[in-house]
């Protein structure tokens, strides 16, 4: 019935949307031409990633990766087209579209340049503008300035509009995010499309710096078809760099607490036979040994009573090294990309504390390592013109350890707790949390993602989507006995996803939409053996507990611009996310326990919002921009928030937590001068309340209206840059950056006391870059949490203070 629901919405929709599409076909296809070409260097060899655009208006394009680039539905009339690409000298040209012409052949030959970097920021905000125009409530992350500074992907989202990023400490900490009063694992994030959980916790947020990411897109609560899976809140899409022009490039950072970050990524490709190779790795180590104090820390003495402390974190280290290889085909007859691939890593993390800084742990600690397989293939055209498909998939091998072994107490001096007969305080359950463990957890996970997609005609086209999941889990505790470890049962999941969509470009690029349908499907496995006596014989048997879920979503995302300034956007789901397999099955190594009766979450999702800019006066450059949202949702999945002292509290499992509602607004504020000056801030601010009046008796809940605990529901960031040219040498850049953040306190339980509130954050961070005018070495220095104040995040976790890091980029271009 559901499916037949949702087919009737679609049909419905996609009659109503064709009735007016066919009014703008034909208003659009009278007097429209196409520009198109192929752009060279002075070689001969073609040159992707150019931005191709028409003075004064929306109309742009990108060069693919054979040069070649198309603007559709130019009308008549005189142009200055403008071409940029980072590396090359700016080109423009005057263009006249005649009313007899369908087509306009332009090939252009662009000459190297070695002294602007312009480029970079045209490119960027080309792209940027693209994606954020199309009705969905998205912003694009840049990378290339973050590249150069000692700054982790995840830093870098957390100074974005309507993001939170909640991380249990240091780097290498767990980390969730929120985007606008959504979060955990209703927020998914994407490697290029592909869920990150085929990873694992080894190639993550955590370990994957900037220098190797492209862009990061992130969708706030309604996200597209292409994106198939079920992610209710949000989703973060992490584009890693594909150029394939001939470089190599490599950073290395070094900073407090003996923190080391580092990355080389290197592509080549034979021009004759179109092979292509791509290299990146990275390594990260931190003694996350920081520096903690306040209310949240405190030792328990002989009597009972609490004794606060400054103290540092001593069992916090973390090491990730990982590594990416694909080889294949670009550009070639049959594929515009064919790449298999193969992507390992490894991490060690200790655990310092369970939930809450409360108790120390010491000796917790656990390591991790995935090795995946990929496959990608992307052809344009496949037999009709038009048809573009792509496939994505991957088989994994993930390896987690959780290692507990000692017996006693500790203080936050790393130190034995003492009774009050002066001998060490034993574990009341024999480690650190629970029971002794060395559990191996083993993961064998494949995933695959493919999406055909066909222009119907110029200014429509449709997307038909399908994903799959599939995780099989085992778990070994070799602290057990030989006959325990017989009767260890395993985990299965999978899920599936069908999307389906139709898209709309009208009335010369003013009017840009998206209706979209999407089916979910998630079944598990659980198997647990059993010794069972029969005639007073024992017998092993397993004990299975199978169940599958379905259901369905839709949605719809439009933009409208009013006037060159004003675009107006417009976009709603009825979203719908199912458990991970982590909120089923429990995860050790992140103090979190089973759960197999939670729910799938659902949620009514709308944004409004509006694109005012860009304005431009001789060299200034400002826009404003802001969105409106409603999270309307039922059985919300959160990590429990226990009303008990957190002390008793180590380990958590996920539950439903019934109806929410979250309202708010995010709104930004940009102004650039020149190419030396720029200035963003932006705002959050949201109001989550628990929306459950009753409960099965009929009884008021005491929570009812009650903001959701544990979640920062007012930020804000802003950020300056200065680049300063012909600095002691000519050709030289100096960027000096500041970053400020504000966090207003908020309550980490239900119990709105003191004791449980974290104070108002006040974050600054500095910063200096220094490139040399061959633009191959790059020097950063950068100063963390100024003045030392107390950062916290994730139920109260306090985060570092003061941080100094030093950063050594080089690169090698267009080598051959």
């Amino acid at each position: 019935m559901k499916i037949t629901l949702l087919s009737e919405y679609l049909r419905l929709g996609l009659i109503t949307v064709l009735i007016f599409s066919g009014l703008g076909i034909g208003a659009q296809s009278l007097h429209a031409a196409t520009v198109k070409g192929k752009i060279l260097d002075s070689k001969s060899n073609p040159i992707p990633g150019v931005i191709i655009r028409i003075k004064d208006s929306p109309y742009n394009a990108i060069s693919s990766i054979d040069g070649s680039y198309q603007i559709q539905n130019v009308p008549t009339g005189n142009f200055e087209l403008l071409l940029s690409c980072l590396g090359y000298q700016e080109h423009s040209k005057n263009v006249v579209v005649d009313v007899e012409e369908a087509v306009v052949q332009l090939d252009f030959l662009l000459e190297e340049s070695t002294t602007d970097l312009a480029g970079v920021v045209v490119q960027g905000l080309s792209v940027k503008s693209e994606i954020e125009t199309k009705g969905f409530a998205v912003e694009v992350v840049e990378t290339q300035k973050a590249a150069l500074q000692s700054i982790q992907t995840n830093d870098l989202l957390n100074r974005t509009a309507g993001i939170r990023v909640r991380q249990n400490g240091g780097i290498g900490s767990r980390v969730d995010y929120n985007l606008n009063g959504m979060s955990g694992n209703s927020v998914k994030i994407f490697i290029d499309g592909l869920s990150i959980s085929t990873y694992g916790s080894s190639f993550s947020l955590n370990s994957i710096p900037p220098a190797l990411i492209d862009r990061i897109e992130v969708y706030k609560g309604v996200i597209p078809a292409h994106l198939a899976d079920d992610a209710l809140g949000g989703a973060i899409n992490v584009i890693l760099k594909k150029g394939v022009v001939n470089n190599l490039s490599a950073s290395l950072s070094y900073g407090s607490f003996n923190t080391i970050q580092s990355n080389v990524n290197a592509a080549y490709r034979d021009e004759a036979t179109g092979f292509t190779t791509k290299v990146s790795a990275f390594y990260n180590s931190s003694d996350n040994d920081y520096e903690v104090w306040g209310k949240f820390v405190r030792n328990i003495l002989a009597n009972g009573r609490y004794d606060y402390v400054r103290a540092k974190r001593f069992n916090d280290a973390y090491r990730s090294v990982g590594g990416k290889i694909d080889l294949g085909y670009t550009n070639v007859k049959w594929a515009d990309q064919f790449f298999l691939s193969y992507t390992g890593s490894d991490d060690y993390n200790e655990i310092q504390h369970g939930t809450y800084m409360s108790i120390p742990y010491k000796g917790r600690f656990g390591t991790s390592q995935s090795h995946v397989l990929g496959l990608t293939y992307i052809k344009e055209d496949v037999g009709i013109k038009g048809l573009d498909i792509n496939f994505n998939g991957s088989l994994s091998k993930r390896n987690e350890v959780v290692t507990d072994t000692v017996k006693w107490n500790y203080n936050w001096f790393g130190e034995l707790s003492l009774g009050l007969d002066g001998n060490p305080i034993l574990t009341s359950s024999g480690a650190q949390q629970g029971a002794p463990t060395m559990n191996h957890i083993d993961r064998n996970v494949a995933t695959f993602r493919a999406g055909a997609t066909y222009e119907i005609s110029t200014n429509h086209r449709i997307f038909l989507g399908q994903s799959f999941y599939s995780i099989d889990r085992e778990e070994q505790d070799f602290m057990k006995s030989a006959v325990e470890r017989e009767f260890i049962g395993t985990r299965d999941l999978q899920k599936s996803i069908t999307s389906l969509s139709y898209e709309l470009d009208m009335f010369q690029s003013k009017l840009k939409g998206s209706v979209f349908g999407k089916y979910y499907y998630q079944g598990i496995d659980k198997m647990d053996p059993l010794l069972v006596e029969e005639n007073g014989v024992s017998t092993r048997i397993e004990e299975r507990t199978q169940s599958s879920r379905n259901t369905t979503g839709y949605g719809a995302a439009f933009s409208y611009r009013v006037f060159r300034p004003l675009t107006l956007l417009a976009s709603a789901e009825k979203a719908v996310r199912m458990p991970s397999e982590g909120e089923i099955f429990g995860s050790p190594g992140e103090n979190i326990v089973e759960n197999l009766g939670i729910r799938p979450e659902l949620s009514n999702n709308l944004n409004l919002g509006f694109i005012l800019g860009d304005f431009e006066n001789r060299s200034h450059t400002f826009s404003i921009s802001g969105t409106g949202f409603i999270r309307d949702t039922q059985d919300k999945i959160i990590q429990q928030i226990n009303p008990r002292i957190n002390d008793a509290v180590q380990t958590n499992p996920y539950e439903n937590l019934g109806k929410t509602k979250s309202i708010g607004f995010e709104g930004q504020v940009k102004y650039s001068y020149g190419n030396s000056l720029r200035a963003i801030v932006n705002v959050s601010k949201f109001n989550s309340q628990f929306n459950t009046k009753f409960d099965s008796n009929g009884n008021v809940y005491a929570n009812y209206g009650q903001q959701i605990p544990n979640e920062p529901f007012f930020t804000i960031n802003s950020s300056i840059d200065y680049t300063f040219r012909d600095v002691v040498k000519s050709g030289s850049l100096l960027r000096l950056s500041h970053y400020f953040g504000f966090v207003d306190r908020f309550y980490t339980t239900w119990l709105e006391i003191e004791d449980f509130r974290t104070p108002r954050q006040y974050i600054n961070d500095i910063g200096a870059t220094y490139t040399f005018p061959d633009r191959k070495l790059a020097v950063s220095v950068d100063l963390r949490n100024v003045f030392d104040k107390q950062v916290y995040d994730n139920f109260a976790v306090q985060k570092p203070g003061r941080a100094f890091y030093v950063k050594l980029n080089y690169t090698i271009g267009n080598f051959r």
